[in-house]
């Protein structure tokens, strides 16, 4: 009996109810206005939290120079090996997307961390920087 009368009890007249209905209906306008105000602060919040976080790395009493990564190759697509010294040892590491193990520690430096290698490309490119970017003329 009570769920067939729902359907007429819905129906009711503006004297019979409908009014009071009427004015508690939800003013859209203000609750867009709400909603868009709440996300914003949401989103304040998320700003404010990762500038405060950036803000507070370098305060964290870390001294960033005690690990220096002297030099990095890539063997694979996603394997890479990295010479790392740390304490004045120099630790040869192998790095996987999984995992990252010591391959090799080295008592005294392999490679000078202060002076990387001196290459032929670089030697080459430093040349030419000195040199015209002009093509000689030929003399035929």
């Amino acid at each position: 009996m009570v769920l067939a009368s729902a359907p007429v009890m819905a129906q009711l007249s503006p004297d019979e109810g409908g009014a009071e209905n009427a004015a508690r209906a939800p003013d859209t306008l203000a609750t867009v206005l709400s909603l868009g105000a709440g996300l914003l602060a949401v989103i304040a919040i998320i700003y404010g939290c990762a500038w405060l976080i950036r803000r507070m790395s370098g305060m964290t009493g870390m001294n960033n120079n005690a690990i220096r990564v002297v030099s990095v190759m890539a063997i694979g697509a996603r394997e890479r090996i990295a010479l790392v010294e740390v304490g004045g040892q120099q630790i040869l590491l192998g790095i996987t997307p999984s995992a990252i193990r010591t391959l090799q520690v080295f008592e005294e430096p392999v490679v000078d961390a202060g002076n990387p290698p001196d290459s032929d490309f670089a030697r080459r490119l430093q040349s030419m920087i000195g040199k015209s970017w002009t093509a000689p003329k030929r003399k035929d």
